[in-house]
């Protein structure tokens, strides 16, 4: 997991500008993506895997340092998100992308082996490319987006 002082942040809160934020429902899922994104030809250090507990506790810490100016945007609500999936035992691969076009191969790369959510951060908004209506620019960022909406527990 990258030190504190290294990871981008706005108002107190994990902001991966320019990274995809992916999650798996499992450890072993999370693995083979990272594996085959190298296939990519991405720097090893553009790739990092979070497991659930680590992600729990990054959630933590991220919560306790949030200044109130970052309930403004989705920042906080996308962060409660991340850590129930955690919660639940999810592991996260964040992916540094040049751009949409390497955003979207990312998410093509991750989507078979078990990716549920692959979150695109931004400089002003942040966008789901796991939805089929990804690939339409978000407009604003609004809970009425569903970025932040809680993961559904799994079926019986």
């Amino acid at each position: 997991m990258a030190h504190p002082n290294d990871r981008p942040t706005s108002f107190g809160v994990y902001k991966p500008v320019d990274h995809l934020v992916i999650a798996f429902p499992q450890a072993d899922q999370a693995q083979a993506a990272a594996d085959a994104l190298r296939a990519l030809a991405l720097e090893d250090s553009d790739i990092h895997r979070f497991s659930d507990t680590q992600m729990v506790a990054q959630v933590a810490e991220d919560l306790k340092n949030a200044s109130p100016l970052a309930a403004i945007g989705q920042e906080i609500n996308l962060l409660r998100a991340h850590g129930e999936l955690a919660e639940r035992g999810y592991h996260f691969v964040v992916v540094k992308a040049r751009d949409d076009a390497q955003a979207r191969r990312i998410t093509e790369t991750v989507r078979p082996h078990g990716a549920e959510r692959a979150q695109y951060y931004g400089h002003f908004i942040i966008e789901e490319m796991m939805d089929p209506e990804a690939h339409r620019p978000q407009v604003a960022e609004s809970p009425d987006r569903g970025l932040d909406m809680h993961p559904k527990p799994p079926l019986p």
